[in-house]
Order: structure tokens, then sequence, then C-alpha cells
């Protein structure tokens, strides 16, 4: 199901995650200097967060009340649950994983930036204006079949010449 959200979501956090974070932060501290080393904090986090409940908020003052509620109710068993994270994680110190990787924000949307300057840009050449990722194949397309028929002299007339890409300039489908 698609809803219309706005240009800046909002987001949700699962607090438990924090909770989680604080006790291992806490733990760590008591581990020998060799061992500590070795551990990887993120596997004992996911080890704990599978074994509690989720606590999501999505407002700071929901996020407050959860966290509330986390540390009240929950508190022994997240130390059990990282404690136990700890001990399973130093069993096997050998054992070697792929982590996954966050993906970078801020990459993804100057990308989304850059493809929306992108598809302006190429609709500023069409003559139908209203260009959107939906129909670009089907608007562009024909034109670019019906300058690859045209022949190569007039086609070299009437060059497309793209603002930000040399692209353009090399491509078979010249204006």
């Amino acid at each position: 199901m698609k809803t219309n959200r706005p240009e800046n979501d909002y987001v949700n956090r699962n607090v438990m995650e924090v909770l989680v974070a604080d006790e291992i932060e806490r733990q760590i501290v008591r581990l020998p200097n060799n061992i500590r080393k070795f551990v990887n904090v993120i596997e004992v986090a996911t080890y704990a967060l599978n074994r509690l409940p989720a606590l999501y908020a999505s407002s700071q003052q929901g996020f407050n009340k959860q966290k509330l509620k986390g540390r009240s109710q929950y508190s022994v068993k997240i130390t059990q649950e990282v404690r136990k994270g700890f001990a399973t994680i130093q069993q096997d110190l050998l054992r070697t994983s792929t982590p996954l990787l966050a993906e970078n924000e801020a990459e993804i949307n100057q990308s989304i930036v850059e493809a929306k300057a992108a598809l302006q840009e190429l609709a500023d050449y069409l003559p139908e204006k209203d260009l959107t990722w939906k129909n670009v194949v089907k608007l562009v397309k024909p034109l670019l079949a019906e300058l690859k028929e045209q022949n190569p002299e007039e086609a070299n007339a009437r060059k497309v010449r793209s603002k930000s890409s040399g692209l353009w300039e090399d491509s078979i489908y010249k204006k």
C-alpha cells in the first residue's frame, strides 16, 4: 500500500535499540581489554534485540514514554539478554561475518536531487513538458526512434546539447 508522504518524511525509532545500546556500554567496561577489542557490539545488540520486544515511537513525547516503559518493565530482561549476547559472541571469537552496511542517506538524497534535475532538463527539450519517471520511456522512445530514422545530415543540424552532461554529444540520438 502506498501513501502520500511529505517530502521530508518523519521517522520512527525502536526505543529498545537505545536501551540495549546503553546497557551494552555499561557492561562492556567490565570485560578485560584483550577480550573487549574482539567483541562486535553490533552482534551483541542484535542478539539482545531479537529476544526483546520492540518499543517504537514516532514523536519525542512517545520516545520518552517508551523509554520510561522500557526501563521500568524490561530493565532486568535487557540486562540478561545483553549478558547472554556477550557470552554467545565471546564463545566464537574467531567467527567471521559480513556486516550489513547502513545506506548513506545523504548520498541517496543527493542522487534523488540530481535525478529530478536531470528529468527536468530532459523535459525542457521535449514538446511534452509533463515528464515523469513513469512516462519517460513512453515519451522519449518515439522521439529517439524518429531521430534515428532521419538522415545523418539533418540529425547533426539539430544536435541536442545538454547543460550538465557531454553524453548527448557522443550519442547516436542527436537532434
